[in-house]
């Protein structure tokens, strides 16, 4: 069973859900590839697995320290995993480039190409709280976020990344 909740936030509404024990899925409305993977019967339901990932998105987006991550279980192929994973390592108020994520999954052993990276983190169902706004193109450019280029730039900014030498692309396939 899956279960749903609504929260407000300054880059919009969010929807998380739930499995009834962890995360699984939080969403900005009107993302790319809202909830593509909840179930047809997914109910309202007021869990503590929602007020702790409430009270987290509260401590960020009031810069405030940051309590535990609530418990997260994304779902996703064996490659998404890892990269979700590697999401989860990049540190808060700094960023990456999809060709390093690469790197590194090669350098354990998992074959990737920067692309590959990208199609898994644009597909990252649990926004946010799997940092995939974090991931920037190798040539600064803020390309490749599902919830849109606006709240990425938002949500570098208020993790205070340094913007200078990043940009929006005038056109591209990843906008």
């Amino acid at each position: 069973m899956t279960y749903l909740a609504v929260c407000q936030s300054p880059v919009g509404q969010l929807h998380l859900a739930s499995d009834g024990g962890a995360i699984t899925g939080l969403w900005i409305s009107g993302q790319k590839y809202f909830a593509a993977a909840l179930e047809k019967n997914a109910a309202e339901q007021d869990l503590p697995v929602f007020h702790q990932a409430v009270n987290w998105l509260d401590a960020y987006f009031s810069k405030s320290p940051l309590p535990a991550l609530p418990p997260l279980a994304p779902q996703g192929t064996p490659f998404r995993q890892a990269v979700w994973a590697m999401l989860q390592e990049i540190p808060y108020g700094q960023i990456t480039t999809y060709g390093e994520l690469a790197r590194r999954l090669r350098e354990r052993g998992i074959s990737a190409a920067a692309q590959a990276v990208g199609g898994a983190v644009g597909h990252n169902p649990v926004s946010i709280l799997i940092p995939c706004h974090r991931v920037v193109g190798s040539d600064g450019s803020l390309t490749g976020y599902a919830g849109g280029l606006a709240n990425k730039q938002f949500l570098l900014e208020l993790e205070g990344v340094d913007m200078h030498g990043l940009y929006v692309p005038k056109r591209g396939t990843a906008l």
